[in-house]
C-alpha cells in the first residue's frame, strides 16, 4: 500500500483555498501512485476554528468543501483521500457538531471515524465545542484494516505515559479490532521539544502493538499557535523510514509494502530546538502578517538585541521590501544605540525611518508641568517615553497599512518590565514566548552566516535607555539566574522552596530574590492579559494556554 503523507497549511475559514491546497496534494499523490493521500486534522476549515463552530453558516460550507473535495479528488480516480472535517453531532447529543476523519473515494465519503479524546488543558478547549465519539471501528481500504484516528486519540498510551488523562486508548481498542496499520491525523501545536515527545510516543505504540504508524500534521501559523508539520511514517519496530519537512508544506510518500531504510533518530527531527523555535517564529510572523491581510510590518528598532531579532525575524518571514525600522531616540538614547539601529537596518536591507521624539516628550511634560509639579522624577517620564514611542508606531501602521510587530521577551512579559501602551503595543508579540537567555542565542543564529545584528547590539549591557546609565540590571536579577527562576515558575509552578532547592546556579538564589520575582509575575498579570497575541513555542505561554485571575492575592 502506497500512502501520500500531506501537510497542508490552511487558512481558518477559507475554505475555497484549503480545498485547492487539498485537490492539488491529492492529485501530486495520485500521480506518484499513492492509494490513500492523507491531510491534517480539520483540513478542510483550519485548526482551531474556535467559535466559529458555533456558526451554522460555517458548518454548512464545511459540509459543500467536503463534498467538493471527494468529487474533485476522488471521483473517476482509482484513489482515496482522507482528511479532517467537521460533521454534524446527533440530534440530543448536546453537542452541534463532531471532530471527524473522512475517507472520500469515488466521489462520496466512504466512511466517517470522530475523534473520541477531546482535550481540555493549555491552549486546547475541544470539550467546549465538539462531541466525543461514542464507539470506533476499523477501515478497510487496499488489503489493509486501518485504524484512523485523531490528535489526541493516540496520546493516551498507557505503555509510555506515566499519568493518563483519560481511561480509554483508541489505538489499543482499534489494534483489538484487528487494525494492521494505525493513521493518524493531527493538528498537534509545536512547543520545544515536543516534536522528540511525538516521535518517541509514536514509536512506542508501533512496537508495543508491531503495526506501522503514520501520523500526518498540520502545519503553518493560525493565531498564536505554530503547527510544525514534521509528519511521520514508523515501521512496525518503531523505526522511523520516512519524515516530512518541519515548519513547512510537504508531500512525503511511503510505500509500506516496499523494503525501506530506516532513518535515525536524529533524521527525524532536523534541526536542533534552538533552530526550530527560530524557524517556527518566521513560520508564526508571516502567517500570522498574511492570513490578517497584511504584507507589511512596522518595528521600532532601539538598537537593543530584542527589536534586532524580531527585525530579523521579520525580515525573513516577509521579505525586506516589506519591513519598516522606526528609530525613536530620546535624550536618553546612546549615539552608539541609534547608530546601531540604523547599521542593522542597512545589514536587513530594510527601510529606515528615524523620528526623534525629545521635543514631544518635552511637550508632554509641559502640558503635565501642572500636575506633578512637586513630584520627583520617576517612572512615569520613563513610561512617557515608551508610550509616546508606541503612539507613533501606530500611526505608521494606520496610514502604511503595516502590522506592528511588538519586541518584548519572555523574561519583560514575565516580570512586567515593559510598559503597557507602549513597548507593548502591537499586532503580534513575535518573541513574547522568548527567555532573554534564548533571544541571545537566536540572535547568534541570525549571525551564523554574516554580521547581521551588528556586534555591539550583542555585546552591550542591556537597557532600556530611558534614563542617564540605565540598565537592566538596575530592576531585574542578571537574565541567566532570572531566567531559571521564571521557567520553573511558569512552567513548571514551582514553588519559591522548590525554585531554590532546584537550582543549578552556584550559589544558588537566595529564596528572597526568588520571592521578590515571583511577586512581579503576580503583580504584572494585567499586563499580560492586554498584550498582544504571543507566539508559543514553549510548554506553557503567555495566553489563551494560562489562565488566571488579575484581582488574585497568590502566596508566593
Amino acid at each position: 500500500m502506497k500512502l501520500a503523507l500531506a501537510q497542508t497549511n490552511p487558512t481558518i475559514g477559507d475554505f475555497a483555498g484549503n480545498v485547492r491546497k487539498i485537490v492539488a496534494m491529492a492529485v501530486d499523490g495520485r500521480h506518484q501512485g499513492a492509494d490513500l493521500v492523507i491531510f491534517p486534522e480539520l483540513a478542510i476549515c483550519g485548526y482551531p476554528p474556535a467559535d466559529l463552530l458555533e456558526k451554522p453558516s460555517f458548518i454548512a460550507r464545511t459540509q459543500e468543501a467536503l463534498v467538493q473535495v471527494a468529487e474533485e479528488a476522488t471521483a473517476n480516480h482509482d484513489i482515496a483521500v482522507l482528511c479532517g472535517c467537521v460533521t454534524p453531532a446527533p440530534e440530543g447529543s448536546g453537542k452541534h457538531v463532531m471532530n471527524s476523519a473522512a475517507l472520500l473515494r469515488n466521489g462520496r465519503v466512504e466512511f466517517l471515524q470522530s475523534k473520541m479524546l477531546l482535550p481540555y488543558y493549555d491552549v486546547f478547549d475541544e470539550q467546549r465545542y465538539f462531541k466525543a465519539a461514542e464507539s470506533q471501528h476499523i477501515c478497510h481500504l487496499a488489503g489493509k484494516r486501518i485504524a484512523i484516528t485523531i490528535c489526541e486519540d493516540a496520546w493516551n498510551d498507557k505503555n509510555f505515559w506515566q499519568q493518563r488523562l483519560y481511561q480509554v486508548d483508541p489505538v489499543e481498542n482499534l489494534i483489538h479490532q484487528g487494525a494492521d496499520l494505525v493513521v493518524n491525523i493531527s493538528a498537534s501545536p509545536y512547543a520545544r521539544g515536543k516534536r522528540q515527545v511525538r516521535r518517541r510516543m509514536l514509536s512506542a505504540i508501533a512496537r508495543h502493538h508491531h503495526v506501522p504508524v503514520v501520523l500526518v500534521n498540520q502545519v503553518g501559523g493560525n493565531d498564536s499557535l505554530i503547527f510544525d508539520g514534521s509528519s511521520l511514517a514508523i515501521n512496525a519496530d518503531g523505526n522511523c523510514i520516512a519524515v516530512a519537512q518541519s515548519f513547512q508544506e510537504d508531500l512525503v510518500m511511503v510505500d509500506l509494502a516496499a523494503p525501506t531504510q530506516t532513518l535515525p533518530a536524529d533524521d527525524c527531527i532536523r534541526e536542533d530546538e534552538d533552530i526550530a523555535v527560530y524557524n517556527a517564529l518566521v513560520l508564526g510572523t508571516r502567517d500570522y502578517v498574511r492570513k490578517c491581510g497584511f504584507a507589511k510590518a512596522i518595528v521600532g528598532l532601539s538598537g537593543g538585541i530584542d527589536s534586532a531579532l524580531v527585525a530579523a525575524i521579520a525580515t525573513e518571514a516577509l521579505g525586506s521590501e516589506n519591513v519598516i525600522g522606526v528609530g525613536m531616540p530620546s535624550e536618553y538614547s546612546s549615539q552608539g544605540s541609534i547608530d546601531d539601529a540604523q547599521q542593522l537596518a542597512k545589514n536587513l536591507g530594510i527601510r529606515w525611518e528615524c523620528i526623534p521624539i525629545c521635543g514631544t516628550f518635552h511637550s508632554y511634560l509641559e502640558a503635565l508641568q501642572p500636575m506633578l509639579q512637586g513630584h520627583p522624577p520617576d517612572i512615569t517620564e520613563e513610561n512617557l517615553q515608551s508610550r509616546i514611542r508606541g503612539m507613533l508606531l501606530m500611526a505608521l501602521s494606520n496610514k502604511l497599512s503595516a502590522l506592528v510587530l511588538t519586541t518584548g521577551n519572555k523574561s519583560e512579559m514575565s516580570t512586567g518590565y515593559c510598559t503597557l501602551y507602549g513597548d507593548m503595543v502591537g499586532a503580534l508579540a513575535v518573541i513574547g514566548d522568548v527567555y532573554k537567555t534564548c533571544v541571545y542565542r537566536l540572535a547568534q543564529y541570525v549571525n551564523r552566516e554574516r554580521e547581521i545584528i551588528p556586534e555591539n547590539t550583542l555585546l552591550k549591557p542591556p537597557s532600556a535607555e530611558l534614563r542617564p546609565g540605565q540598565q537592566d540590571t538596575d530592576s531585574l536579577p542578571p537574565y541567566e539566574v532570572l531566567d531559571s527562576i521564571l521557567e520553573a515558575y511558569v512552567e513548571r509552578y514551582e514553588t519559591a522552596e522548590m525554585i531554590v532547592n532546584s537550582s543549578r546556579q552556584n550559589p544558588p538564589p537566595s529564596l528572597q530574590l526568588v520571592r521578590s520575582v515571583l511577586r512581579m509575575v503576580e503583580r504584572s498579570e494585567y499586563k499580560r492579559q492586554q498584550a498582544a497575541p504571543v507566539l508559543k513555542v514553549t510548554q506553557k505561554s503567555f495566553g489563551s494556554g494560562r489562565r488566571f485571575p488579575i484581582a488574585a492575592k497568590v502566596q508566593v
